[in-house]
Parts: C-alpha cells; structure tokens; sequence
C-alpha cells in the first residue's frame, strides 16, 4: 500500500512539473510596453548605447521595451522604486535583473531572496507578468574556475511564487571571456547573447511571440 501511494505521488510531482515547464502563457504584442528592472547589467555597463539586452530584445520583438536599469541597484533598494516605475509606465510585462549588487555587498541569500519577492509581488499587484533572470551566485571557486552559476534563490523564487524563470543565460555569458567587458558585464557580443538567450525563453512561455 505505502509503494502504491509513494508511485502514485511521484508520477503526480512528474506530471505536475511536466505542466510547469511546457504551460504556455498570453503573448505580449509588438507595441507593448515591456519593463527591464535591474541593475548595471540591464542598463548597459560594458557596451555603447542602445547595445544593451533591453534594446536588442525590443528589436526582435516589436515591444516599448523601457530600460528600468540602474548602475550598483540593489534588491534592497529596488522594491522601494519599482512601483513609481509601474505607475508611470503600465507595463504588460516585467523582465527583473536584480540581485547581483546584493551578493557582492555579502547581503544574506535569504535577505536578497526576500527583498525580490516583494518586487515580484509589487509588479503582480499592478496587474503586469513577471518574468525572472537567474543571476550567477557569489561563488570563488566559480570565479575562479571561470564557470559562474545562478544562484539558487532564483529558482526558489519562481517555484514559490510561480513565475517563469530565465535560467542560465546570465550565468554562462559570464563563463564566456569573448563575451565579457569584465568580470560581472558583458560586452556588446555577450549582451547580444543575452538577449538571444532570453528571446527564446519567452518564446518557449509564450511571452514572445
């Protein structure tokens, strides 16, 4: 009785997270307005104007993607500034990039991890998606080793508050040395790669179409 019941709720947890990852959700059209919050890698830091992520997927989608990124932002200080940002911008979709400025400040994981959960609350209260990038961990022996990877709290975050998550993309541009400026920028290449990478995960949710 007991191996019937634990076959039957393992196939169930199979099937349950067979749903997650093939769910499709409502395409934002060209002309949307689209928000990238985030820090310097949402803004730009490493390349010239206009070849940052944020501009490179408003070219393949079609969408007012407004670039919401700003240089040594933090998880802390972000969920005190989004909402003005929300208010004046009515976004359909959020794509968050935070986190990064917070592990280097040696912030506690679970701190970070709280404070980008009320971004996430904040962005769904106005109405908006949320789509979450995965920012790479702290981690020495990733640096050293050059093969940085995202920290957990990501995917924690988007299991617990069932939003998609751009996984890895962040993380293995940072791996690649051709596609950086520095140690936590991509260059213009890794930001092309960027938002290659992310292009296709909204693709495969649904988000782009």
């Amino acid at each position: 009785m007991q191996r019937r019941q634990f076959l039957a709720g393992s196939l169930g947890a199979i099937l349950l997270s067979g749903c997650r990852k093939t769910t499709k959700l409502a395409g934002i059209r060209s002309g949307q307005t689209v928000l990238a919050f985030g820090d310097s890698v949402t803004f730009g830091t490493g390349a010239a104007s206009g070849e940052g992520w944020p501009t490179l997927l408003a070219q393949k989608t079609g969408w007012n993607v407004v670039n919401a990124g700003i240089s040594g932002d933090t998880a802390k200080n972000g969920k005190n500034r989004v909402s003005a940002l929300l208010d004046a911008h009515r976004p359909a979709l959020v794509i968050i990039e935070i986190g990064g400025n917070d592990f280097l400040r040696r912030q506690p994981s679970s701190v970070v991890k709280e404070d980008i959960r009320q971004i996430i609350q904040a962005v769904r209260r106005a109405g908006a998606v949320v789509a979450l990038v995965a920012v790479p961990e702290l981690s020495l022996l990733g640096i050293v080793a050059g093969k940085p990877s995202d920290s957990p709290i990501f995917e924690e975050l988007a299991d617990e508050e069932r939003v998609p998550l751009i996984a890895r993309v962040f993380s293995e541009t940072l791996g690649r040395p051709e596609l950086c400026a520095d140690r936590i920028h991509p260059n213009a290449r890794g930001y092309q790669h960027m938002a290659n990478g992310f292009h296709a995960r909204l693709k495969e949710i649904g988000l782009a179409v």
